[in-house]
């Protein structure tokens, strides 16, 4: 049995709900938004402890192939291995791919941790006590996924409603739900027993190809496919673009997860965020005692429970109470910052200009 885990991080999502400061070109992931170091690189010191884990495996494509690898340098972090899918395939091939790989290197009882890139945790000891939890019911025989214990209804991330408890911390899963509407989610919260959704799992290499063989066998066909195919390009591992774009868009919950018997979650009471819009963004920052939030060149004054970032020109903000204001080098946007979970659809609306 691999005595340690291996690490793959998610990092090709070209995500613009931060607009204007994340862009296609530069995602999130690779920005530091309250402070220099940037999200991906925060997610590669999560995974530093080499007594615990083998050196990264990296999912991204193409496009951000010398930002992976410059920012992991810059971070001094060796990585396994630099994935890059030729085209867009949701996590379940992504995953796959990513197994087929690790199998081949670690052998199939190597333990796969999965982490997104763009994901504000602090890892402290809650986080790690987490992580062990979630290993040791890997090794145990589940395919497990980490549950964030709710700190307020919200409507932008799925559930997951706990089932049986399985000792040594982890629950079996009874369902997954969708993003739910604002009643929902007060009812789930009241009635108690479910998380939210994390999208980081803790998986056994050899268990998760077989339940891919049971219930996607076209995503493993395709994904193991690319692995062997894939053609070495420097520091990275091109996988192979026919026979990838045959596996399906579907996500690792929808594929596997949803079906399988030995799905388990871990609730995990952490400080997280997926950074998934301003608002978000604000609740992660050190506030003032006005609530405010202010990064770069920024000057508040007379303002209340406002985030305010500037890498380039200087912005002043007087007299306003819950509005976001972000300035890149060619776009500012200004909105009250309960609607900046709408910004993707903004972006949108510029784009048909």
């Amino acid at each position: 049995m691999s005595s340690k885990i291996v690490p793959v991080i998610m990092a090709g999502g070209k995500g613009t709900r931060l607009w204007p400061l994340s862009r296609a070109s530069a995602p999130k992931q690779f920005l530091g938004f309250l402070g220099e170091t940037t999200l991906f690189q925060k997610s590669l010191a999560r995974v530093a402890d080499a007594a615990l884990y083998a050196p990264p495996v990296i999912v991204t494509n193409a496009d951000f192939r010398f930002l992976v690898a410059e920012q992991a340098r810059a971070a001094g972090v060796a990585l396994t291995a630099i994935l890059l899918e030729p085209v867009a395939r949701n996590t379940a091939p992504a995953l796959a791919a990513a197994a087929s790989l690790v199998a081949r290197l670690h052998g199939e009882d190597a333990i796969l941790q999965v982490l997104a890139s763009d994901h504000e945790i602090e890892a402290d000891d809650t986080y790690r006590a987490c992580i062990d939890k979630a290993a040791a019911a890997a090794r145990a025989g589940r395919l497990v996924t980490f549950g964030i214990t709710p700190t307020e209804p919200a409507t932008g991330y799925g559930y997951i409603e706990t089932g049986e408890d399985l000792g040594n911390g982890a629950h079996a899963v009874r369902r997954f739900v969708e993003k739910p509407d604002r009643e929902r989610a007060e009812a789930m919260l009241a009635t108690g027993g479910y998380l939210w959704n994390s999208g980081m799992f803790m998986l056994p290499v050899g268990l998760f190809l077989r339940e891919l063989r049971q219930y996607a066998p076209e995503v493993l066909e395709a994904a193991s496919e690319a692995v062997a195919k894939a053609q070495h390009d420097l520091d990275f591992e091109r996988l192979d673009e026919t026979a990838f774009a045959r596996a399906p868009d579907i996500s690792v919950d929808y594929a596997i997860f949803e079906k399988t018997p030995v799905a388990a979650v871990v609730p995990s009471p952490i400080a997280w965020s997926d950074l998934g819009s301003w608002d978000s963004v604000w609740k992660t920052g050190r506030q003032d005692d006005a609530g405010n939030v202010a990064e770069g060149s920024a000057t508040v004054l007379d303002t209340r429970n406002s985030l305010v970032i500037s890498h380039d020109i200087h912005v002043a903000v007087q007299g306003l109470d819950n509005v976001a204001v972000i300035a890149s080098e060619d776009a500012v946007y200004v909105g009250r910052l309960e609607d900046s979970q709408n910004v993707g659809k903004l972006v949108k609306h510029l784009a048909a200009l």
